[in-house]
């Protein structure tokens, strides 16, 4: 089954090369492209893709704004924003507004069809000094909320092993149950915390470890 893939691109030159890679990789189709947030809003909720690649500097309308619109309409489609900024303020904005991914226009191409194939498995694709910047700021994050503290056991481990980086199936194994199972928990846990995305999640966390120890996962590269 290929995955659908939709761009939001302003340069048209940068789109059709991004559209023809996505045409040409294993698994992915490219299903529409847009220049813009405004034709991007009017188009994509019918398109219904399972993943959007978005330019952050568009003419008018921006793409974290757009991304914050979109998100509420197609809750199960993974956004990835492809930037030239690397500052921490655009980053945690197109976080907060429902990226899933964060990822440099210069990413080649093999990366980036990599990134779009991890995303839509619950992965959340970063260049390498953006995840160091976002790490950094997790470690500037107060203690956790009181929210978390209502969480149950399982669902502390499953929060903590989001906020390692891995995927639902790979939550699934560590912790023996099935995948939909995961899905429960974390449905709950958003629930719970009153948020939307993996993203949220994981920065009402904060640093206060849950007791009783994780399962040991091998590094993800």
């Amino acid at each position: 089954m290929l995955t659908s893939v939709c761009i939001v691109e302003d340069d048209p030159k940068a789109r059709e090369i991004m559209v023809d890679w996505v045409n040409r990789a294993v698994g992915l189709k490219c299903v529409s492209d847009h220049g813009s947030a405004e034709d991007a809003l009017a188009t994509i909720p019918s398109s219904q893709p399972q993943v959007v690649l978005m330019d952050i500097n568009l003419p008018g309308m921006n793409g974290v704004e757009c991304v914050r619109r979109l998100k509420p309409v197609l809750p199960e489609t993974q956004f990835v924003m492809l930037t030239v900024y690397e500052d921490s303020d655009h980053i945690f904005q197109a976080l907060q507004a429902g990226a899933a991914g964060y990822l440099l226009k210069r990413t080649p191409r093999a990366e980036l069809m990599a990134a779009i194939r991890d995303v839509q498995a619950g992965g959340s694709p970063m260049t390498t000094n953006i995840a160091r910047k976002v790490v950094k700021a997790f470690h500037q994050i107060p203690p956790r909320e009181p929210a978390v503290a209502a969480l149950s056991a399982r669902e502390n481990e499953v929060l903590q092993l989001l906020a390692q980086g891995y995927l639902y199936k790979e939550i699934a194994d560590a912790l023996n149950v099935a995948v939909p199972t995961v899905n429960t928990y974390i449905r709950r846990i958003y629930e719970k915390l009153h948020v939307r995305s993996r993203t949220e999640a994981i920065a009402r966390l904060g640093h206060t470890p849950i007791k009783g120890d994780l399962p040991i996962l091998p590094r993800r590269n």
